[in-house]
C-alpha cells in the first residue's frame, strides 16, 4: 500500500465515523439541481508525507499528474487568473465571459511587493530566500488577501505555503520541507490532486535551489465529504491498493520558470478504475 493510500483511507474513515454533519444548516454550496450540498466534516486534519521516501500519489484511483502539475504551474509559474492559460476545464465554473477568475490565485502570486532587497512577487521571494537565506523562518506565501476578496470569483482554498529548510545528518544537501494550509477541501475531488500538486512544487523548488525534497505537511481546517459523495467514498476506500510509482522530474531543469507539465512523470503507476461523473458542488 502506498503512503498516500494509507493516509487517504485513514482520513476518510475518520471523517465518516467521527465527523459532524452540516445537514439542516445554512450552507453556501449547492448541487447543480439547486438543492443544498451538505457535508460530513472534520476540523483540523493534518496529514504528513515524506517525499524523500515516496511520491504521494494514490493508487485507489488514478490522479492525473500532468493536469495537476499544469494547474499548479498556472498559479505559481504563469501567475495567471485566466482559464485560457490552462489545459483543463476545472476552473470553467468560476470564470467570467473573458475567462478570468478575478483577483484570485495566480493574480496574487504575480503582485510585486517591496522588500529591502528590491521589488519581487511572492514566488520570486521564496526562491530568493531559499537560495540566499535558507534557514529563515519567514519563507511563505499567502493568497488570502482580504482587500481583494470581493474581486475573487472563488476565495482561495489552498491559500498558504510555509517553507522550512533543515540539515539532515550526513547529508551534503539541505532538505526542503513545506506546510500547505487549506481552509476547506472537498476530499473526494480534490484531496490527492492538491497533495500531488504541492509535492511536485516542493520537488521543483528543491531541485532549482540544489536541495533535497523532505516533508510535505498538509493542514486542512475543514476536510469534508459531500452527502452525494459518501457512497462513492465508501466504495473507493475498500478497493485494492498498490505500491507507489516512481516519480521522475526532468533533472536538466535548473530554473523554476522553465518547468512544464511534461517534465514530470511516474513509472509503474498501477491504479484502480477511474470514477466517472462525480457530482461537483458549486
Amino acid at each position: 500500500m502506498s503512503i498516500a493510500d494509507h493516509v487517504f483511507i485513514k482520513m476518510c474513515r475518520d471523517i465518516l465515523e467521527n465527523g459532524t454533519s452540516t445537514e439542516g444548516e445554512k450552507v453556501r454550496p449547492h448541487w447543480p439541481d439547486g438543492t443544498f450540498a451538505y457535508t460530513v466534516k472534520k476540523f483540523g486534519v493534518v496529514n504528513r508525507y515524506d517525499l524523500s521516501k515516496e511520491f504521494p500519489i494514490m493508487t485507489l484511483r488514478r490522479t492525473a499528474l500532468k493536469s495537476a502539475t499544469d494547474e499548479m504551474l498556472w498559479i505559481w509559474q504563469r501567475k495567471s487568473n485566466n482559464i485560457h492559460d490552462l489545459h483543463s476545464h476545472i476552473w470553467d465554473e468560476w470564470a467570467d465571459e473573458d475567462g478570468s477568475i478575478g483577483k484570485a490565485y495566480g493574480y496574487q502570486m504575480g503582485v510585486k511587493h517591496q522588500y529591502k532587497e528590491g521589488s519581487m512577487d511572492q514566488v520570486d521571494r521564496v526562491i530568493y530566500d531559499l537560495k540566499h537565506n535558507p534557514f529563515s523562518r519567514r519563507i511563505m506565501t499567502n493568497l488570502y488577501v482580504h482587500q481583494d476578496l470581493h474581486e475573487m470569483n472563488l476565495y482561495p482554498c489552498a491559500y498558504s505555503m510555509t517553507f522550512n529548510v533543515t540539515q539532515k545528518k550526513d547529508h551534503d544537501r539541505l532538505t526542503l520541507n513545506a506546510v500547505l494550509n487549506q481552509r476547506s477541501q472537498d476530499v473526494l475531488t480534490a484531496n490527492n490532486w492538491n497533495v500531488v500538486q504541492y509535492a511536485v512544487l516542493v520537488h521543483m523548488l528543491a531541485q532549482v535551489c540544489e536541495m533535497e525534497a523532505g516533508e510535505l505537511v498538509h493542514v486542512i481546517a475543514d476536510a469534508h465529504i459531500y452527502d452525494r459523495h459518501i457512497p462513492i467514498i465508501r466504495e473507493l476506500i475498500k478497493r485494492p491498493v498498490y505500491d507507489a510509482p516512481t516519480f521522475r522530474l526532468n533533472p536538466e531543469i535548473k530554473d523554476f520558470y522553465e518547468f512544464t507539465r511534461n517534465d514530470v512523470s511516474v513509472e509503474n503507476y498501477v491504479t484502480g478504475p477511474q470514477i466517472e461523473n462525480i457530482p461537483v458542488a458549486i
